[in-house]
């Protein structure tokens, strides 16, 4: 079976096709600029790049485009829009409806509609994606798979704010966590790579990039998560503060004369990396800055590298001990200085890197010295392919 992965944001839709025989993606597009001038599609098949420039002024016009590229008869992949036999949906927040993927029908997307609230810029996209394929594809199953789902096994003393509990029993104000697909799919890896049973494991994972969170993997499930109600919750990232005093918010405002909208559009959008650097959020111009000398690269750096141990330091006591650590995503696949600058100093807790073996970007390694007690490991993720599986599963069973 051939499966269609989308993946919708407000103006974009980024997709990949994966065939399932031997799970290998066989084409993967983006397209950009939807309902603005200057609409684009690009798409990768192997080799071969093809390119169209056209007005598309809403998701389902992107939809009948991606379709009409993958069935392109020289660039694309397909014969007819039959033989994607199910097309599974990235969905950032389930809230707490979903624990696992859902078969997409009116209850899934009424549902995807109230979680809305917990992330308006991004349900409201997935949605569109959602109900766009669904007009130009109706008779083909779908599936959504959520950001959220992987860490709803966390327990109260997780999830929990100390917050007065009506707003949680009201509001359902809590820690959802984010990249649970990712999360999952590495710590599914690392138990299987170090030939063990996952529930005999604790697993820290470490998905870093533009955004970044960490989690605590306790037998195979979700204990804890940096990211909390949103994803700027955690550690230092590209352009977002990461956790912070919340009275220091009222300080600013009070200050600059901001309204707290103004306030958390600073902490998404103009902190982190950018705002303590000022130079860039992205992670290779601010360590060839410090590198150069320049100090607030460095300092920026010694935040995120600072804030990533803490967390390993708190979700190994969480677990009572710790198996392994895996770096994933952008940041933690791509970045040995930053692997071995965390790394370094848990030789109390039996943890050491082998700097030959640290040399590695973006491939599954073992990078442990050889008397290291905790194993670590780079393991690059790949969530398109757990919503793949994830939707042929669920769709197999409907169809059963």
């Amino acid at each position: 079976m051939k499966i269609l992965i989308v993946n919708a944001g407000s103006s974009s839709l980024k997709y990949q096709l994966i065939d399932m025989v031997q799970e290998t993606t066989v084409a993967k597009g983006l397209i950009e600029r939807i309902g603005i001038p200057g609409s684009k599609l690009k798409q990768t098949v192997g080799e071969d790049k093809y390119q169209v420039e056209m007005p598309m002024n809403d998701h389902i016009e992107a939809s009948k485009q991606m379709l009409a590229a993958l069935m392109h008869a020289e660039h694309g992949v397909l014969r007819s829009m039959d033989e994607i036999g199910a097309v599974g949906h990235r969905v950032v927040h389930g809230g707490e409806h979903f624990t696992a993927s859902s078969i997409i029908d009116d209850d899934c997307i009424k549902a995807i509609e109230e979680n809305s609230q917990f992330a308006p810029l991004h349900n409201p996209a997935n949605l569109m994606g959602i109900k766009a394929t669904k007009t130009v594809m109706p008779n083909t199953p779908m599936v959504a798979v959520f950001d959220t789902a992987f860490h709803q096994t966390m327990p109260a003393k997780s999830f929990l704010y100390g917050f007065p509990m009506d707003y949680y029993s009201r509001l359902k104000v809590r820690r959802y966590g984010f990249h649970g697909t990712s999360h999952r799919f590495v710590s599914e890896q690392a138990a299987q790579f170090l030939g063990k049973d996952i529930k005999d494991l604790r697993i820290i994972t470490c998905h870093l990039g533009n955004g970044s969170s960490l989690s605590a993997v306790h037998g195979g499930k979700s204990v804890d998560t940096s990211m909390g109600l949103t994803p700027l919750e955690g550690v230092l990232m590209g352009t977002r503060s990461g956790s912070v005093d919340p009275a220091s918010l009222q300080f600013i405002m009070n200050h600059e004369g901001m309204d707290i909208n103004q306030m958390v559009d600073v902490l998404n959008k103009k902190s982190g990396l950018l705002g303590v650097s000022g130079l860039s959020s992205d992670m290779r111009d601010v360590e060839d800055a410090a590198a150069k000398g320049n100090k607030h690269a460095q300092i920026a750096l010694d935040i995120l590298h600072n804030g990533i141990r803490k967390y390993i330091g708190a979700y190994a006591a969480v677990m009572g001990g710790v198996d392994a650590v895996v770096f994933t995503a952008g940041i933690g696949e791509n970045s040995p200085e930053l692997r071995e600058e965390v790394i370094k100093d848990f030789e109390y807790m039996g943890m050491k890197l082998d700097p030959q073996k640290n040399k590695v970007r973006g491939v599954l390694a073992d990078i442990s010295a050889a008397d290291s007690k905790v194993k670590v490991l780079v393991i690059p993720t790949n969530e398109e392919l757990v919503i793949a599986r994830d939707t042929l599963e669920l769709v197999g069973e409907s169809q059963g």
